[in-house]
């Protein structure tokens, strides 16, 4: 059977094979790629049926075309780094660290340095856990690349099991800050919104409704998901939230202020654009360096029970410079009279 590929496969889907799921197929023939590998694989654009993309679950007919694209190869261990780490808090079970906006969390394509993970291994090798396999020690939780911020690390096995059960039954606060576009109707509320994949945008999570529209997403494929949100302070055009997720959703709170017509400031993903200057927030044309370049979007607070020792414990990510001063420069230019 073919090991890792190095350049393009093609194989005729034969007529035993009627029927098959494409994803089933890859992984039948491709059996060095995990099922995981191989669906991100499709959804990357890197699986073509007779010469155009497919979906995981399309079922194939004989004669057909089938192309795998060589992914990246998976590495094992993630290559320590000496990159420095804001530790927030740390005892003998476990670590916050302040993630600073562009580190990755874990190693993935087109990111395998300047990792999280990589700056982990170096400062705690051998002193983390390894329930999420040798690519992710100590790893309970993830922020995205450009959201700053306190997140979680296990020192062992026994920690980060209990951990991920207080995620499951959802006794660890988070509360992020966020700068965000427009203003809500209400001052605080609950968007409850299901979220899965966006059907046409690889890179892109959506709520998903059945309209009935011709490649409408179907209710089982989406996951329930909450966040509890409360205005801070409402500026010219501009608002300031505390934004709660009672689930962890990619993209969650992103995609739910969205929902409600307050993407988070430079978040091209979801909002108007990737930047801002100090004109536009002066209310001008763009001009000038930049004053932010990523989603304004902070894990400012984490509060929960220490699973070991029952403290109540309170971790407090400090709202980073460049949010600081976009938020000095939207108090001082929008606001309301």
């Amino acid at each position: 059977m073919p090991d890792f590929i190095l350049e393009p496969v093609s194989r005729t889907v034969e007529t035993h094979e009627s029927g098959w799921r494409l994803d089933l197929y890859l992984v039948h023939h491709f059996p060095k790629y995990s099922r995981m590998m191989i669906r991100k694989a499709i959804q990357s654009g890197l699986v073509q049926i007779d010469g155009r993309g497919g979906k995981t679950a399309y079922r194939l007919k004989p004669g057909q075309c089938v192309t795998l694209m060589p992914p990246e190869i998976p590495r094992e261990t993630p290559q320590a780094e000496n990159i420095p780490l804001d530790i927030l808090y740390e005892d003998a079970d476990l670590i916050v660290i302040n993630k600073p906006a562009g580190m990755v969390v874990h190693p993935s394509r087109g990111h395998w340095s300047g990792t999280l993970v990589s700056a982990l291994a170096w400062h705690f090798a051998g002193q983390l856990s390894t329930l999420r396999g040798p690519s992710r020690p100590g790893i309970v939780h993830r922020l995205d690349r450009d959201t700053s911020g306190a997140i979680l690390v296990a020192k062992n096995d026994v920690v980060h099991s209990k951990l991920s059960a207080l995620f499951e039954e959802k006794r660890i606060r988070k509360e992020y800050f966020a700068i965000a576009w427009g203003s809500p109707n209400l001052d605080r509320d609950m968007i409850d919104q299901p979220i899965g994949h966006h059907p046409k945008h690889r890179e892109k999570m959506a709520i998903l409704k059945n309209d009935g529209l011709r490649g409408a997403l179907l209710p089982h494929e989406a996951k329930e998901a909450q966040t509890f949100y409360e205005v801070i302070e409402r500026f010219r055009g501009v608002t300031t939230f505390h934004a709660l997720p009672k689930t962890g959703r990619t993209h969650q709170i992103r995609l739910h202020l969205a929902h409600i017509g307050c993407p988070v400031l430079c978040d091209m993903l979801y909002g108007k654009q990737s930047q801002i200057t100090l004109a536009e927030i002066e209310g001008k044309a763009p001009s000038g360096a930049p004053l932010l370049t990523r989603q304004a979007l902070h894990a400012h607070r984490l509060s929960f029970e220490h699973p070991e020792t029952g403290k109540a414990l309170e971790i407090v990510a400090p709202i980073p410079a460049d949010l600081r001063q976009t938020l000095d420069a939207i108090e001082k230019h929008r606001r309301l009279r």
